[in-house]
């Protein structure tokens, strides 16, 4: 099945609001381009899918922050995943460490409702995990080395203490 960019938009609803079955379907269309391997329609749509993902992060419906915050994740995971597939690991290093930037500042924002907090911090062991995987598999990278350090400051509070 061949899709063009094109098809992409013609799925869009008519209300330009965000919505996770907005974000299901170009998570959809990106999985089953990239299957295709068509490659550049599979990274417009996982970029389309990642960008309503953030605006569904700015302001989640009622009661679904932790399936914002995991369309986020899934956003950035493929993403990530494309780009190494790609052979562009260095891409791929930066879409984690935005993706466990992005958790960890929405952690400790006190304007924030505390079910998208915990549902940040929960999702930042995914994004953990996936950096520590992009290391063991394509070597140490500074970005990430020092988006694990950041976050670690951010939710554990700098300090010259050693434990």
């Amino acid at each position: 099945m061949r899709q063009h960019i094109a098809d992409f938009a013609a799925d869009k609803p008519a209300s330009d609001a965000p919505s996770l079955p907005l974000w299901e379907t170009a998570m959809r269309q990106a999985v089953n381009a990239e299957r295709d391997r068509q490659t550049t329609l599979a990274l417009a749509g996982y970029e389309r899918a990642l960008a309503i993902a953030h605006r569904l992060i700015a302001a989640p419906p009622a009661g679904r922050a932790d399936d914002c915050l995991a369309a986020l994740v899934v956003s950035h995971l493929n993403l990530a995943d494309l780009r190494v597939a790609q052979g562009d690991p260095n891409a791929a290093a930066l879409v984690l460490c935005r993706a466990h930037e992005a958790l960890a500042a929405l952690s400790i924002d006190a304007a924030r409702p505390a079910s998208l907090r915990h549902a940040a911090l929960r999702h930042g062991r995914e994004t953990y995990v996936a950096l520590i995987r992009h290391i063991a598999w394509h070597g140490p990278h500074p970005l990430i080395t020092r988006a694990i350090a950041d976050a670690d400051a951010a939710l554990h509070g700098a300090s010259s203490a050693r434990h």
